[in-house]
């Protein structure tokens, strides 16, 4: 009997496949509960716009991560040295990526702990009076903020270890992409379908994330930055 070389690259491309899954899948857990696009649904979502501005901002959330990430790939694949050496170097950019992202949860904490309570940056009390165009651009803004262009850095070399083809890619960055932007995408399109019994549900969460969202999304960002770190030096 022979073996199948067909059936057997196959089975590579899976485990592959599989290895980046299980580090994306926390990488883009910690993209999608980042409380800032959280509560600018919720603001958008408890206006009178709510449709419009809410698919305009569903929008923008969804292209600008999604383009962060495939740039990040084509960045990570851009990366010089021959393959041992480019390997060795995903590595150490992972464990870069990651130490700025602990660093970055702990001055988060320490600005929690002497701020007390806060109630968010101030363009979010007047985000639900902003047209489609404004939340549309919004949402691929909050694509560049430092947390999320370093889970974004994060999952394009995650995505690169693995070097698989274009197709295998970019079926990585959609996954990373509809996990990250769930908690924007299922609440926008929950409440134009059930727009009343979702408004009690936004007001409990909406009071819950000012209360919590910061410590859950620091600590979050610390222990993701910890095993960012893991990957990139077990190579």
């Amino acid at each position: 009997m022979y073996a199948n070389p067909e059936a057997s690259s196959w089975v590579e491309i899976g485990d592959a496949m599989g290895q980046a899954l299980l580090q994306l899948i926390p990488l883009a857990l910690a993209a999608a509960l980042s409380s800032v696009p959280i509560t600018a649904t919720i603001f958008i979502l408890l206006s009178e716009r709510r449709s419009r501005s809410g698919l305009g901002f569903l929008a923008g959330t969804v292209l600008g991560t999604f383009a962060t990430v495939a740039l990040a790939t084509v960045a990570g694949h851009a990366l010089p040295g021959r393959p041992r050496e480019h390997g060795a170097l995903v590595g150490k950019l992972e464990v870069v990526i990651g130490i700025a992202l602990v660093l970055l949860g702990v001055v988060t904490l320490a600005r929690r702990s002497r701020a007390g309570r806060g109630s968010g940056p101030g363009w979010l009390d007047s985000i639900a009076t902003f047209g489609i165009l404004p939340v549309f651009g919004i949402g691929l803004a909050l694509s560049l903020r430092p947390k999320a262009i370093l889970l974004a850095a994060a999952a394009g070399l995650a995505i690169v270890r693995v070097d698989l083809v274009f197709h295998g890619n970019l079926v990585l960055v959609v996954f990373y992409t509809a996990i990250a932007t769930c908690t924007v995408g299922v609440p926008i399109v929950a409440t134009i379908l059930f727009p009343r019994r979702m408004e009690p549900r936004l007001l409990a969460a909406k009071g819950w994330i000012a209360a919590h969202s910061s410590t859950v999304g620091a600590t979050m960002m610390i222990v993701i930055g910890a095993f960012v770190i893991g990957v990139g030096v077990s190579g």
